[in-house]
């Protein structure tokens, strides 16, 4: 995924205003601490090697909030049990769809 996607989501989960709560896997396999922090925190390092970044809802209101502003970004991602579940690389073979 390009950098102004990743820009996107950023902004996109700054302006929900609550403390969502997210996790970076990186592609060398490395799973980063929770982190609320969305402005600053998410893009250090830099998105090039970002496999996958976990989002966790707190509450049905909440998921309803982050899945609506991911459709109108229109991100690779899966709804998990937790929340939702957004892509930058996928595994050889795998399928990924964008949020309906």
């Amino acid at each position: 995924m390009n950098d102004t996607k990743w820009r996107e989501l950023r902004d996109a989960m700054y302006a929900i205003g609550s403390a969502t709560i997210y996790r970076i896997m990186r592609v060398n396999g490395y799973y980063s601490n929770p982190d609320a922090e969305w402005f600053y925190h998410f893009q250090e390092g830099g998105y090039d090697d970002i496999r996958y970044v976990d989002i966790f809802a707190t509450d049905q209101p909440h998921r309803q909030q982050v899945g609506s502003a991911l459709k109108k970004i229109h991100l690779p991602a899966v709804e998990t049990g937790d929340g939702f579940r957004v892509y930058g690389y996928v595994l050889p073979g795998q399928a990924v769809d964008y949020l309906d």
